[in-house]
């Protein structure tokens, strides 16, 4: 289970997650924000209706729960970590949750110094 200390519950936290560099995989999307603050990383979860009923959002959640415990050393201490699940997480291999949760979270942590303006005429 996740300490509570590493969870993230403020609206304007996933927010400000939301802001800094992410990595999309087929299962999920992860946003990391590094902030100055002193405490340790936290760790948020998005799993929209799109994925499935209740249960499955539910276990879902657990699922990618039990991998971020595993992963939360791994994230700087004072970041804001977003998982947003993807539909097709309800119905991966546990195996294959853990192997893409890892590649993402290695891929974002080294774009965190992404957190730069946006050049000239880029849209989004």
């Amino acid at each position: 289970m996740l300490p509570s200390r590493h969870r993230l519950r403020e609206s304007s936290e996933f927010r400000a997650a939301s802001r800094g560099p992410r990595a999309a995989g087929r299962l999920m999307v992860v946003h990391l924000k590094t902030t100055d603050a002193d405490h340790p990383a936290r760790v948020g979860f998005v799993v929209s209706k799109a994925v499935g009923n209740a249960v499955v959002r539910n276990r879902t959640k657990r699922r990618l729960r039990a991998l971020m415990t595993r992963h939360v050393d791994a994230v700087p201490s004072g970041a804001l970590l977003v998982v947003r699940a993807r539909p097709a997480a309800a119905r991966a291999q546990f195996d294959e949750l853990a192997t893409e949760a890892s590649a993402l979270l290695t891929k974002v942590t080294r774009r965190r110094g992404g957190d730069r303006p946006r050049a000239a005429g880029d849209g989004r």
